[in-house]
């Protein structure tokens, strides 16, 4: 009995690593923003960020001190009870989404 539960086991966590890819998704309210959508999608869907800047993607280099590739990152700060979000940008497309640590406040997402 303890080996079927194993197999099941290990068999679950085998399948769940095939749906957990690389996909990002950010939920405003009622709606739902992911990789792939637009700044106009997201600025429909979710209002106006918080905040917003532009920055390098990866490190400078060495001996020009010049930005390889910029991205824009705009920030949610969804309250006291959620988190800060941060959405990347690149080439006008959501590349991603991360947490920037504790929101603080009253709520900047639509509908939290």
């Amino acid at each position: 009995m303890k080996s079927n539960m194993t197999i099941i086991f290990l068999a679950s966590i085998f399948f769940l690593s095939f749906t957990a890819g690389e996909a990002s998704a950010f939920r405003c309210g009622n709606g739902l923003v992911g990789t792939g959508d637009t700044k106009a999608q997201v600025l429909n869907t979710c209002g106006k960020p918080t905040s917003q800047e532009k920055r390098c993607k990866q490190s400078w280099t060495t001996k020009k001190q010049k930005c390889d590739k910029k991205v824009e990152v705009w920030y949610y700060n969804c309250g006291d009870n959620d988190f800060i979000y941060a959405l990347t940008f690149e080439n006008n497309t959501l590349t991603g989404e991360n947490t920037e640590g504790r929101g603080s406040g009253r709520s900047g997402c639509m509908g939290k």
